[in-house]
């Protein structure tokens, strides 16, 4: 096998993270704590001393979800912001209209959400 030397730095950094986790793996199952099997308070899950109510599989509502996927998107919104913010007199008043205009976009969708009761915690 006739490797150009440019790649030798790459597979010697490959080796090295593949062992690296292989011996991670490998240690922690060798060296790590053994759990005993069975259903002995000791395996039972605490939180701060409370009891646990329920199972842990309960399903949260549809509500929850819409809501963080929600706050993900308007708020990924902002990292858009910071080309014009840095970059704004380079711009001009064309600039100044597109940014106006994907705010128009998000406020439309902000209120479509809000319309359609996706942010109503009640319903």
């Amino acid at each position: 096998m006739n490797l150009p030397e440019s790649y030798i730095p790459i597979l010697i950094q490959a080796g090295v993270a593949v062992g690296f986790v292989a011996i991670s793996l490998l240690g922690a199952h060798f060296l790590g704590p053994k759990q005993k099997k069975g259903n002995s308070v000791k395996n039972q899950s605490w939180e701060c001393g409370v009891a646990v109510e329920g199972n842990a599989r309960t399903p949260f509502s549809i509500k929850y979800f819409l809501t963080a996927v929600l706050f993900v998107l308007f708020d990924i919104e902002i990292v858009f912001f910071y080309p014009y913010a840095v970059n704004f007199r380079e711009f001009g008043l064309e600039g100044f209209f597109a940014v106006l205009t994907f705010v128009a976009i998000f406020f439309l969708a902000f209120f479509y959400v809000w319309k359609r009761g996706a942010l109503d915690w009640d319903k």
